[in-house]
């Protein structure tokens, strides 16, 4: 009995240690312009989850400062955390940026220097950002993406992600961010039908200048993608963080997005 009460033990050990939480947000212009008000809310959002992938990071000095703020916030929450912040995209077209990635050092451990797609970075304005991860002795490669706006047609980029996963065979890649576009547009079939899914459906993400109603989400944008040969779903949502304000447009000035999460273990 006593072993049989270890074993079990273990089990749960090995499969909470297995589960992985990721969250992605599109923070809107996010720099030196951030208050410390601003940071810690933000931190105390996503600090229950195991690696944070961010968008809309300025370009500037300012952005990686505010990146590397909300780390050291987040390191007086109780776990250890580390980050990785991109080069300014290549786009001269349109507007560059940087992406970031924060983790619990516990949870996931950076296996190589995280890098910028080069070889459709003439193709698209805001190449994706990938990171390979450790998470219990498997592999991980997180593609960190924002798309060109609606308005701009965000597929004329997004139909480059089909060649991602042959550019990369020995990769396990989870594509994630803002995509300007929902996952019902077929210029994902081609991901579709290699396999790979998306962790929400019909679910908006962006936000409305003024909720009409209680709905105060404007359009289907941020997403992931996974490979269901690769990854197993356990469960997936979205924080409905302007919730906590008593307008949207106090909400607005943390982000015009709200952020996705997805749990997930690595087969």
């Amino acid at each position: 009995m006593r072993k049989l009460l270890l074993l079990f033990i273990l089990l749960s050990h090995t499969l909470l240690f297995s589960r992985t939480k990721i969250i992605s947000w599109n923070l809107e212009n996010f720099g030196k312009s951030r208050s410390t008000a601003e940071l810690l809310f933000i931190a105390n959002t996503i600090k229950d989850y195991d690696i944070i992938a961010l968008q809309e990071v300025v370009a500037g000095y300012g952005g990686a400062q505010a990146v590397a703020n909300l780390t050291s916030i987040l390191n007086t929450k109780g776990s250890s955390w580390d980050y990785s912040i991109s080069n300014p995209t290549s786009s001269s077209a349109y507007k560059t940026e940087r992406y970031a990635f924060i983790w619990k050092t516990s949870k996931a451990k950076l296996k190589q220097d995280a890098w910028l797609e080069k070889k459709y970075h003439l193709e698209i304005d805001r190449e994706p950002y990938f990171a390979t991860f450790e998470i219990g002795k498997k592999n991980i490669t997180l593609v960190n993406f924002h798309a060109i706006t609606k308005s701009k047609q965000p597929e004329t980029e997004i139909k480059y992600f089909k060649f991602l996963p042959q550019e990369y065979p020995n990769l396990n890649l989870l594509f994630m961010g803002d995509f300007n576009c929902p996952q019902s547009h077929s210029v994902f079939n081609p991901l579709k039908k290699a396999g790979y899914t998306s962790i929400l459906q019909n679910q908006k993400t962006s936000l409305k200048q003024k909720c009409q109603t209680n709905n105060c989400l404007a359009s289907e944008f941020d997403n992931m993608f996974y490979n269901i040969n690769s990854i197993n779903y356990i469960n997936s949502g979205v924080i409905s963080f302007y919730t906590k304000f008593n307008t949207l447009k106090e909400a607005r000035k943390i982000s015009d997005h709200i952020p996705v999460w997805f749990e997930f273990s690595i087969k």
